[in-house]
């Protein structure tokens, strides 16, 4: 280590040193091995750096205190939640601070305004308990629901499986505190449901990854808990089929969820916990109807029809809501069977319905052509894929094959018409194709936009812009 290096090394103790004395004990981590749990999100990539420290914020002031200590001494900060995140973004980075917010975790039910005011680290099914004990409902659910956090929903915007008819987790937010940069903590929004009062900053925040600003709190809309669905389980010959069944179901029926499912995912989910799917079937489609009344029975029929004239081999409905359960909680399991079949390179990529057959496709020979494995399941409703890529820890080649296949879909969604990402995120491991679906201009302009709310950088710095 030369002089300069062993400068800035002292330099890091000593601003470390100053942050431990201004916030409550056991706030701050900076033993090697506590530091260890904050390197990797879910994606458990092996470029993940460590940090000089994690702090588990408490308050919203401690949130600030730490933007402040990190604008002074020029330190960044990666912001975290549950580091359930599929993109990176939770990725510690070499000379950091990990700021988490995961002993933030209030949750506030206001059934009069129909509201639940949320501290970011609460879990997505932590504010969907509450809410159900007043009749209520927050839809937004991720796969993750029982392991992922309001915040880092809120950071990427995260959809999930009813999104196709409810919505993403942006139509839910109706207000947000967030600590800036320098420190500053604004209060945007509010319990009111419209408010067209200034630039729509609201907005700006949910889906920005960190990087321009840290939510303290959230207020979120909640909405009437919906009658018990009905489901349809359909298998088809091939993908192709079932994508075709999805684009003719959207021409008739709003669905209350639509997810797909490839032979590969099918048969990575029976061989991880056995649940009765079939493993002959090219596809499988999952298929939920919760209109009220005999509406619900009416979606059903027009659901079997659409599968029926797409060429389905077998069409099955249920009004038991417990046997309906079991298939979505198949669908679920996907990536974490695929967990236990090496490591995974999770794609979140998305296309207009219309185009879903060729995207499909598209990603089949991606396959092949790199020798590599790439079980589907899709958002298939709303044209949100994740094709998830396996490959050999441990093997370079394999990787490396992994990873021009994980190149090679994003570009295949971009030349659909489509995007990089509908929901986990840009991340660093999406970061270099961003600007080939954006163009330079509206990259220029995300670029203008977090230089004008983060000037020195600091706030997740690799991570989307």
């Amino acid at each position: 280590m030369d002089a300069v290096d062993a400068a800035a090394a002292a330099a890091a103790v000593d601003a470390v040193a100053e942050l431990v004395d201004a916030l409550p004990d056991g706030v701050v981590a900076t033993a090697p091995d506590a530091l260890e749990k904050y390197r990797f999100d879910w994606t458990h990539d092996a470029r993940a750096g460590t940090p000089l420290a994690a702090v588990r914020a408490e308050t919203a002031g401690h949130v600030q205190e730490v933007l402040r200590w990190a604008s002074r001494h020029g330190i960044p900060v990666v912001p975290r939640g549950a580091g359930s995140g599929l993109s990176g973004g939770a990725l510690a980075v070499d000379g950091a601070i990990v700021l988490s917010t995961e002993r933030m975790r209030a949750v506030e039910i206001d059934t009069a305004a129909r509201v639940a005011v949320v501290e970011p680290g609460a879990l997505n099914v932590d504010v969907k308990r509450a809410a159900s004990e007043y009749g209520l409902w927050y839809p937004p659910d991720p796969s993750s629901y029982e392991i992922c956090s309001i915040g880092g929903n809120i950071a990427t915007n995260a959809g999930g499986l009813c999104c196709v008819k409810y919505g993403v987790t942006t139509d839910y937010v109706l207000g947000l505190d967030v600590v800036l940069a320098d420190g500053t903590l604004v209060t945007l929004g509010g319990s009111y449901v419209k408010d067209v009062a200034g630039l729509s900053l609201l907005k700006l925040f949910v889906g920005s990854e960190g990087t321009l600003g840290v939510v303290t709190r959230a207020t979120l809309r909640l909405v009437p808990a919906p009658p018990p669905p009905a489901t349809v389980v359909a298998t088809f010959p091939s993908v192709a089929a079932a994508a075709a069944a999805v684009i003719e179901l959207g021409r008739t029926l709003r669905a209350s969820m639509v997810e797909l499912m490839d032979q590969a995912s099918v048969n990575s989910v029976e061989d991880f916990r056995p649940m009765g799917l079939d493993r002959d079937a090219g596809a499988l489609l999952l298929i939920q109807c919760d209109a009220p009344g005999a509406a619900r029975a009416e979606e059903v029929a027009v659901a079997v029809a659409a599968c029926e004239v797409s060429g389905a081999k077998e069409v099955f409905a249920t009004e038991d809501p417990e046997e309906g359960e079991m298939f979505v909680q198949a669908r679920r399991l996907h990536f974490t069977a695929l967990e236990a079949r090496g490591a995974v390179l999770p794609e979140d990529v998305g296309v207009p319905v219309p185009r879903l057959p060729e995207l499909l496709a598209a990603v089949e020979g991606i396959a092949q052509r790199h020798g590599v494995q790439i079980p589907m399941v899709a958002h298939a409703g709303d044209g949100n894929t994740h094709p998830a890529i396996i490959y050999t820890p441990g093997d370079d080649e394999s990787e490396r094959r992994a990873r021009l296949a994980f190149d090679e879909v994003m570009a295949a969604a971009i030349a659909l018409g489509g995007t990089i990402t509908g929901e986990h995120g840009v991340g660093r491991l999406k970061a270099g194709s961003l600007e080939a679906q954006l163009g330079p201009d509206v990259m220029e302009l995300n670029r203008r936009v977090k230089a004008a709310l983060d000037p020195h950088g600091i706030l997740n710095p690799g991570s989307f812009v």
